[in-house]
């Protein structure tokens, strides 16, 4: 499944993105490191093939088994981050989380809370998906700034949760239940951009 709004685009990640994703993932490398998991199989710095081909079977295998919803974030049609919706949960849970990075150069053009209205409106309104949480270091603002603004909740911290920069993190948990975007997060967001402009300030931070 594939997403547009304007400029930003949601597609699914393919094989053929390993070139431009090894690319931005290590010139990004600074600006990616504080906050990414420690996960061997998306390392920031390998110049092989076999870690993103690993990442790519793993996300495509949760996908078919409808445990993800892993996508690349696009700006007018190129390569600009990743955004992915995993552990899901089914039953009467019905929740996920939601993780994302953008490229550094591309910061402050709204494109991380665009593509993260149209994944969150997608996950509830076509997936059938009731909650969604982000969860993120409290250092993290520039993130946190991306949640709040679409109005996900602040709901605690959760303590020591991933092991990040070589050491146990606590993260900030955000979450949203489709009952707060009754008309679709995507409107919500653009109403704000609307309402921003016609007031000259600007909410296009990250």
């Amino acid at each position: 499944m594939s997403l547009n709004e304007g400029p930003v685009g949601l597609r699914p990640l393919r094989l053929g993105d390993v070139r431009v994703w090894r690319e931005t993932r290590l010139r990004n490398a600074d600006w990616l490191r504080p906050w990414e998991p420690s996960n061997p199989e998306t390392p920031l710095f390998r110049t092989g093939l076999g870690p993103y081909v690993s990442m790519v079977g793993t996300l495509r295998r949760e996908a078919r088994q409808g445990l993800a919803l892993p996508w690349v974030v696009t700006y007018e049609g190129r390569f600009a981050g990743q955004l992915t919706v995993g552990a899901i949960v089914w039953g009467s849970a019905r929740s996920a989380q939601v993780g994302y990075w953008i490229d550094g150069k591309l910061a402050g053009r709204g494109i991380t809370p665009t593509a993260l209205a149209m994944a969150v409106d997608h996950c509830f309104f076509t997936t059938g998906l009731h909650r969604l949480e982000a969860n993120i270091r409290p250092e993290n603002s520039a993130s946190r700034r991306v949640v709040e603004k679409l109005g996900f909740r602040e709901e605690g911290i959760r303590r020591r949760q991933l092991h990040i920069d070589g050491a146990w993190r606590d993260h900030i948990c955000y979450a949203l239940t489709v009952e707060d975007v009754p008309g679709g997060l995507l409107v919500q967001w653009r109403r704000a951009r609307e309402s921003a402009a016609r007031g000259g300030s600007s909410v296009e931070e990250v």
